[in-house]
């Protein structure tokens, strides 16, 4: 089975967030389940110079403009480097410039990118034609829609990492697209007056998949689906939620060389050291239990909630590091925080994924009180580790923590806590109840070796991945077996 990935991110080449580290665990992750996955991505001047010398150099005539094909290997992985200069080659991030700002042509940008997808879905690259092709996010949105148009038969699957970016753009650029004129249309690519990449994906592609089973089920439903929530409804029988996993090589406390102790669900005595190295870095007390945030700081992470319950949670007897950035002012306000607490708050503004290990490895918990959460990663990784996850009830935060309530504690079941509101008051009350777990060792102890010893793997999902592509590619083998016995009789 040969899978085509194309994606704006991923780790360890370019990177913003989860959907790197998604696209970048998954190739590996599938080759056990005996996928070949070869990834398309922008040559981003950062992937380059990751990459090293690449080999190939296949010309790419595309009518958004010219491009060259550079092969890579990386973690044993084959990764294209959609190679356009003008278009990728500059200062910033994926998305946005040194200020911030969206570069102004981020719809020409990706359209190549799935212009690119497209031919080599129906041509072939290097002697390598893709039996199905998986775009990922509103950056790959347009790939259904170019096989369409152009009557490649090659089954496509589209997942959306996070529904809240569409790929919205005025409608003037449609006739840029080189589409049919049709597509401008509400089954097609048209949203709200404009050209929604994301909308082109949903409605073209052949399945649709999101990061967990929680967060598909909300999307069908108005408040959650940002205006996408009817077609989603209607393509039901197309749609479903795999839940994401993380790289447990990458992520393994007993063998971790990031932390300043390894240990395991069997030495977990081991961890407090990781604790005491974390607080003496922050200048923060090592004797009081640690709450731990490693996040993009927006809304709709819940970040603002967070330092509305700040002096709550000093006052309950918590330490406090975060670790992110993100908006502006809640940059600000990490800092302020961190002043007026100083030995009870630490803050590192930026990401640093060395640090993101030892956070996880030292903290008695990670907050993460979402607004709404497709899947997240950062408490995969803290379940791993023997962070108590302190959730919001949504999304793959639901799917992925067993709440602490009377019955699973009991059962000895439990791996977090559940917040029973987004707010300050619902985050002192979860710590509340975390105070009272941990009072009790055995039952805190149990909790940790639960939490350490829950599948956060790929292994399960990358199966459903891989049967959702088979039987994509079946049903489309069939299709054209049953159309060419028709011709024959014809005939």
């Amino acid at each position: 089975m040969k899978v085509l990935s194309v994606t704006s991110e991923m780790y360890p080449l370019a990177k913003t967030g989860g959907l790197a580290d998604v696209c970048g665990a998954l190739p590996g992750a599938l080759a056990r389940q005996g996928v070949d996955m070869r990834v398309l991505l922008p040559a981003y001047p950062g992937a380059r110079e990751l990459c090293g010398p690449c080999a190939g150099g296949v010309p790419l005539g595309l009518p958004l403009g010219t491009a060259t094909l550079r092969r890579c290997e990386v973690a044993g992985g084959t990764v294209w480097l959609l190679d356009a200069p003008g278009l990728y080659d500059r200062p910033g991030g994926p998305y946005q410039d040194t200020d911030g700002r969206d570069h102004g042509d981020n719809w020409r940008r990706f359209a190549l990118l799935a212009q690119a997808a497209a031919r080599i879905a129906g041509e072939g690259a290097e002697g390598w034609t893709p039996d199905a092709v998986h775009g990922h996010d509103w950056q790959a949105g347009l790939v259904p829609a170019y096989l369409r148009a152009g009557g490649c038969d090659v089954p496509s699957v589209q997942t959306i990492h996070n529904i809240a970016f569409a790929g919205q753009f005025p409608a003037g650029i449609f006739g840029d697209l080189g589409l049919p004129a049709g597509y401008y249309d509400m089954e097609g690519v048209e949203f709200h007056g404009g050209v929604s990449f994301l909308k082109a994906g949903l409605h073209f592609a052949d399945a649709i998949t999101t990061v967990s089973p929680t967060y598909a089920e909300e999307l069908t439903r108005p408040e959650f689906g940002h205006g996408f929530d009817g077609l989603l409804r209607a393509r039901a029988g197309d749609f479903t939620g795999i839940l994401n996993g993380i790289d447990t090589g990458e992520w393994d406390p007993g063998a971790d060389p990031l932390i300043e102790r390894r240990y395991s669900s069997r030495s977990m005595g081991r961890r407090a050291a990781n604790r005491r190295a974390l607080c003496t870095a922050f200048a923060l007390d090592g004797e009081r239990p640690l709450v731990s945030v490693i996040s993009r700081l927006t809304h709709q992470k819940g970040i603002d909630v967070i330092f509305d319950a700040a002096d709550d949670i000093v006052a309950r007897g918590f330490n406090l590091i975060v670790l992110g950035a993100g908006d502006a002012e809640l940059e600000t306000a990490a800092h302020d925080l961190a002043m007026r607490h100083a030995g009870r708050i630490g803050v590192h503004v930026g990401y640093d994924e060395a640090l993101a290990h030892r956070i996880q490895a030292g903290a008695d918990a990670l907050l993460v009180p979402s607004r709404f959460e497709p899947c997240g990663l950062t408490q995969l990784c803290a379940l791993r580790y023997g962070a108590l996850p302190v959730v919001a009830p949504t999304g793959g935060l639901i799917d992925s923590v067993i709440d602490a309530t009377p019955a699973s504690l009991d059962a000895g079941v439990a791996t977090g806590i559940h917040l029973r509101e987004v707010s300050a008051r619902g985050i002192g009350a979860a710590l509340g109840r975390l105070a009272e777990i941990m009072a009790e060792p055995n039952r805190h102890a149990r909790m940790m070796r639960n939490a350490m010893g829950a599948d956060v793997s790929w292994s399960s999902s990358a199966g459903r991945y891989a049967a959702l592509y088979a039987g994509l590619v079946d049903g489309r083998r069939r299709i054209r077996e049953s159309r060419a016995a028709s011709a024959a009789k014809r005939g």
